[in-house]
């Protein structure tokens, strides 16, 4: 995990920033402020009806440990947090340890709620006092997901508890947007790629992630979360506005919103006021460049095959120069998402197409009407069109197989 100092309590040193525009707030209005930007609403719900009410199953990724599920956080006394009391919850956000000395998992965030102000974790705390109260118990989580015993050791060899300092040399929106990014927003939870035991490597941070969500529904499939970083196989092209703009409406000139990151856009950051948005552009613009990229030469015929695909099926949309077309369909030169290490998302998006979220507007006509190819083409046809891609315009991605693309099926 980061390197995070322990400021609290130690004299002189200045807290970690918070939201703009938290002064004019109550408790509880920056409360449901802060509960939306984490996006609590997403991972804490499985029924539209029982909003916060948990249930969710999470799974790890290659079925490795099973399926852990969400927490009810409602104010129901006996299966949510009604009888939490504000020093228990501010416990659970800061140290993962629950009442009743029960060790949490690192599904729930708090390697990076850890870095949260206190004040912050009382607004939270207060807001979700107002939410109704809903009676619902999470289902039995897998063998390994109830072994809290062994949170001890995790904690231990991976966890650093406590907040961010104010970098001095850095600007206010700087720090704002550190303190987004990396605490309240989590971005890090699925933009880093985790070790064997399912803890983010911290000298790898920001440089993309896989983890399991739904590519149709009733179906869960890998996806890989993108490069983050100043890295070409990352955001090296995109500039601050590209990045606020994306953030606030899942859709710039460099991307369009797609899988998993609908929800956190739809539920979470499209309420980001322009300037915590701007805040959260300016810091991951300064991330230095990481990651690993692949490079793949492609045969002749190889190539002859991916670009006659490509002219058949994507063209009309993203143009031969892959640049996509203007409202028409985001581009594919130069896309993070085409070119990761691990190509899970683009092979689902090829399979099973991608749509904006319904709350969304839709910047990319085409996208909207973008369904999957799975029923038109093999896999082998696939594989050729994902290495043509990743191949083409400068983009660096290693090779995908059939076999890779039958695995996403």
């Amino acid at each position: 995990m980061l390197l995070a100092w322990f400021f609290f309590g130690v004299p002189g040193r200045k807290q970690a920033p918070e939201m703009v525009g938290a002064i004019q707030e109550s408790p509880v209005e920056r409360g449901r402020d802060l509960v939306g930007v984490a996006n609590c609403q997403s991972c804490h719900t499985a029924q539209a009806a029982t909003p916060f009410a948990g249930g969710r199953p999470f799974r790890t990724t290659y079925g490795l440990f099973g399926d852990i599920y969400s927490s009810n956080i409602t104010p129901d006394r006996d299966t949510g947090i009604g009888a939490w009391t504000e020093e228990e919850f501010i416990r659970a956000m800061r140290s993962g340890v629950a009442p009743g000395e029960r060790r949490l998992f690192p599904a729930f965030p708090y390697t990076s709620f850890t870095k949260l102000s206190s004040a912050d974790m009382k607004a939270i705390y207060a807001y979700l006092r107002t939410i109704p109260a809903m009676r619902s118990a999470a289902p039995k989580n897998s063998f390994w997901f109830r072994q809290r015993w062994v949170m001890r050791l995790w904690n231990a060899l991976f966890f650093n508890e406590g907040g961010l300092a104010l970098d001095s040399s850095k600007t206010s929106a700087w720090n704002e947007g550190r303190y987004l990014v990396e605490a309240l927003a989590h971005c890090g939870a699925c933009h880093t790629p985790r070790n064997f035991m399912l803890a983010e490597r911290s000298r790898a941070q920001f440089t993309g992630g896989i983890h399991v969500d739904e590519v149709e529904a009733g179906k869960n499939r890998t996806w890989s979360a993108p490069n983050l970083t100043s890295a070409e196989i990352g955001l090296a092209k995109w500039s601050v506005d590209d990045l606020k703009k994306y953030l606030k409406s899942g859709a710039s000139r460099r991307a369009g919103v797609l899988g998993p990151m609908n929800e956190v856009i739809a539920n979470s950051l499209r309420y980001l006021t322009d300037a915590d948005a701007a805040a959260m552009a300016v810091y991951i613009k300064s991330l230095p460049a990481g990651g690993e990229s692949s490079h793949q030469t492609l045969s002749a015929d190889e190539r002859a095959a991916g670009q006659a695909l490509y002219d058949k099926h994507c063209e009309e949309c993203h143009l031969s120069a892959g640049r996509g077309g203007f409202r028409k369909a985001p581009p594919v030169a130069g896309s993070p998402i085409v070119q990761t290490p691990v190509a899970s998302s683009l092979l689902n998006v090829i399979l099973y197409g991608a749509k904006p979220a319904a709350e969304m507007p839709n910047a990319f006509d085409a996208w909207e009407d973008m369904s999957g190819y799975k029923d038109k083409m093999t896999d082998v046809e696939i594989a050729q069109l994902a290495n043509f891609l990743r191949t083409t315009w400068g983009n660096q991605g290693g090779r995908v197989t059939p076999q890779a693309v039958a695995a996403q099926r």
